[in-house]
């Protein structure tokens, strides 16, 4: 067993050098904290762009690296995975989202307004970064347990508070509904967790733009469906739900 003592001797430390001050320590490590912070923001920052230009399936580790300027190892160094990166890259659309769910729900002059409002305007930022939709779908794809121990614990926070302040904006409009009586809900939070999570497949059935039936028995056949027609289906069960 390795004993350290840090007993001053007669002749000063026990290292031969002076020590360094308790704030010239503390300065130091605020700013080696500071750096990774900028490093993980840069890193963040440059897979968000890289989302909005190629695409989710297109973004590399590698790429995202080269785009910082570093090796794909130092990423690796601030992320526990590709997962947290997709997580908090997550997080700068929720927390972008967010701003206009508040500015659709401000003024209306009803529940129902504010809820075909916002359901509306989630629609429509999700048409705009297609990129959100498919970072909100891949993590969605994993099981709780699974994000549990992949992610790690500030990750985790900063998602959950990001997403609660984006479902928190509809779940109020629902509060208020029912507080006024204009809905009848048992769980308004429930509801905008499910509609969400409906959501982002119904922005997927807008990317794609085609619907598929059966024009006869074992004949299918398909249609095509415009982003207009997926806010409007959205808007229509979202307020189908809240009914008395």
């Amino acid at each position: 067993m390795w004993i350290v003592s840090t007993r001053p001797t007669a002749s000063g430390p026990v290292s031969g050098r002076p020590r360094a001050s308790g704030s010239a320590a503390d300065g130091r490590r605020s700013a080696a904290a500071a750096r990774r912070r900028a490093r993980e923001a840069d890193i963040v920052a440059a897979t968000r762009r890289l989302f909005d230009e190629r695409g989710l399936s297109d973004a590399q580790i590698e790429d995202i690296a080269k785009a910082v300027g570093i090796n794909r190892a130092i990423v690796y160094r601030h992320f526990t995975g590709k997962d947290e990166i997709f997580a908090l890259t997550l997080v700068g659309y929720l927390d972008e989202m967010r701003e206009h769910l508040l500015e659709a729900a401000a003024g209306d002059s009803s529940p129902t307004d504010a809820v075909r409002d916002v359901v509306g305007a989630f629609v429509d930022y999700g048409i705009e970064h297609p990129a959100f939709v498919d970072c909100a779908q891949t993590l969605m794809r994993r099981s709780g347990s699974d994000l549990l121990d992949e992610l790690s614990e500030s990750a985790l926070f900063r998602l959950g508070r990001a997403m609660s302040g984006c479902l928190t904006i509809l779940t109020s409009v629902f509060e208020d509904g029912v507080a006024s009586g204009e809905f009848e809900l048992d769980d308004p939070n429930l509801l905008a967790n499910t509609l969400y999570a409906s959501g982002l497949g119904a922005l997927q059935l807008a990317r794609v733009g085609i619907l598929v039936s059966e024009s006869a028995p074992g004949v299918p056949t398909v249609a095509a469906v415009s982003p207009d027609q997926v806010r409007d289906y959205l808007v229509t069960s979202a307020l189908a739900l809240t009914a008395k």
